[in-house]
C-alpha cells in the first residue's frame, strides 16, 4: 500500500514554498517510511531556496532536521519496527567507501539514501529530498540506517533538533576536536550552531567559554547557554581577536597566548581568519559555518604571535559534527533527559507546515534560535 501525505516543496526556481499532496510507495527492502512529528527549520533549507534548488530536480521537499514515528519498514530492516520513535539523520554511513572500509564511518564519503520514491499526486513527478530527508512533510522515507531510535520518553519536538544544528555544534567539541576539561574556548557566532558549541564545550568541562558576536541578544543567549565571558565584536575597538586573547590572559596571569579552541559558526571568511588568530600555540581553529561557493580566506603564516606557522595552528573543518548518528543521537538524547543539554530553550517558537515561508522570513529578520514545525 502507498502512504499519502502533504509536503512543503519548491516546485520551480524563484517560487515560494508550496504545500502539495504526495504519495510514498511501500518501503524498499532497506528503507523506512516515517510519519514526521516535528522538524526544525534550518538555514540550509533557506539557502537551498535562495540558490534556486541548488541543482536538485524539482519538486524538492525541504527539511532535514526531523523526528517522527516509524510507519513501515522494508524486508531487510531488523532494527526498527512500526511505532518506534526516531530522529532522521542526513548522514548514515554507507559501509563501502574508503573511510568506512578503514573503520572510520564518521568520515563516510557517501551517506545512504532511500530508493523508495515519493511522488507528487496528480502527475507522479518524483520528489527530491533535501539531504536525503525531506522532513517538511507529514510522511517521508529514508534509508532505515538513517532512522535512529529514540528513548520512549524523549519529546520528538525537541529530539528533531539533534539531527543537524545541535549535533553539528556539540559534535564539533566532541568529535571534530576533543575539548578537554579545563580548556579555553572561543565561539565566533552565537546562533543555533554556536550555542550548541557552547553547550558542548560546557559538557566537555571547558573552564573558559567566550562567546563572540555583534548581536547583543545572541550574546545574552551565549551567557544563558553557558558562556563564561562574552565579546561584542562591534564594540571592542574593532579587534575581537585582541579582546579574546586579553580575556585568556586575565584568567591565566602571565600567559599571553590565546584559547585552546576557537570555533567559527558564521560562514563569514573574516571570522575564520579571526578564529585562527585567537588560538594559542598548537591551538585548534574550526570552520563550521557554510561558505559561499566562491568564498576564500587569507591567513597570515609568519606573524610571531598569531601566524599559522609560528603559532603551530591546527585548522579543521566540521561537517555535521563529524557524527556517527547511531551512537551520537542516543547520547545527546540521554544528555537532554539528564538535564545536561538544554534543547527546550533552543526552540524559539512553533509553526505549522503551511507557515514555512513565515519561518524563513523570521529567520532572516528576527532573533531566532530555531523555529520548529509541528505536524
Amino acid at each position: 500500500m502507498a502512504f499519502s501525505g502533504k509536503a512543503a516543496v519548491l516546485t520551480e526556481a524563484g517560487k515560494d514554498v508550496e504545500l502539495i499532496d504526495i504519495s510514498v510507495a511501500d518501503p524498499a527492502p532497506d528503507d523506512a517510511v516515517i510519519e514526521v512529528v516535528a522538524s526544525g527549520v534550518c538555514h540550509t533549507d533557506l539557502t537551498i531556496k535562495m540558490q534556486q534548488g541548488a541543482g536538485m530536480k524539482f519538486p524538492i521537499i525541504l527539511g532535514h532536521e526531523g523526528a517522527g514515528i516509524v510507519k513501515a519498514v522494508g524486508s531487510n530492516v531488523t532494527h526498527l519496527k512500526p511505532g518506534d520513535p526516531v530522529v532522521i539523520a542526513y548522514r548514515a554511513p554507507c559501509s563501502n567507501c574508503p573511510a568506512c572500509r578503514r573503520g572510520d564511518p564518521r568520515h563516510c564519503y557517501m551517506a545512504l539514501r532511500p530508493t523508495t520514491p515519493i511522488t507528487r499526486v496528480g502527475d507522479d513527478a518524483r520528489c527530491s529530498q533535501v539531504l536525503r530527508c525531506g522532513t517538511f512533510s507529514t510522511t517521508t522515507v529514508v534509508n532505515a540506517k538513517a532512522a535512529i531510535k529514540m528513548p520512549e520518553n524523549m519529546p520528538l519536538d525537541k529530539a528533531c533538533l539533534l539531527a543537524c544544528g545541535v549535533i553539528t555544534g556539540v559534535g564539533a567539541t566532541m568529535n571534530t576536536t576533543q575539548v578537554w576539561p579545563g580548556a579555553s574556548v572561543a565561539v565566533v557566532g552565537c546562533g543555533g550552531v554556536g550555542l550548541s558549541v557552547i553547550q558542548g564545550a560546557k559538557i566537555q568541562g571547558a573552564k573558559q567559554i567566550i562567546g563572540v558576536d555583534v548581536n547583543p541578544t545572541k550574546l545574552q543567549w551565549a551567557k544563558d547557554f553557558g558562556a563564561t565571558h562574552i565579546v561584542n565584536a562591534a564594540d571592542c575597538g574593532g579587534d575581537p581577536v585582541a579582546a579574546v586573547r586579553n580575556l585568556v590572559a586575565d584568567d591565566w596571569p602571565g600567559y599571553e597566548g590565546g584559547v585552546d579552541f576557537a570555533f567559527e559558526a558564521t560562514g563569514l571568511m573574516k571570522c575564520i581568519e579571526q578564529a585562527v588568530r585567537m588560538v594559542n600555540y598548537n591551538g585548534t581553529a574550526v570552520n563550521i559555518g557554510f561558505p559561499g561557493k566562491d568564498a576564500e580566506v587569507t591567513l597570515n603564516v609568519g606573524n610571531i604571535d598569531t601566524g599559522v606557522y609560528w603559532n603551530k595552528v591546527n585548522l579543521k573543518v566540521c561537517h555535521c559534527g563529524d557524527a556517527l548518528p547511531s551512537h551520537d543521537f542516543p547520547l545527546l538524547a540521554q544528555l537532554y533527559l539528564e538535564g545536561r543539554l538544554n534543547l527546550d530553550a533552543m526552540v524559539t517558537g512553533y509553526v505549522k507546515l503551511d507557515e514555512v515561508e513565515h519561518a524563513f522570513h523570521t529567520m532572516e529578520t528576527g532573533n531566532v534560535i530555531r523555529s520548529v514545525i509541528r505536524l
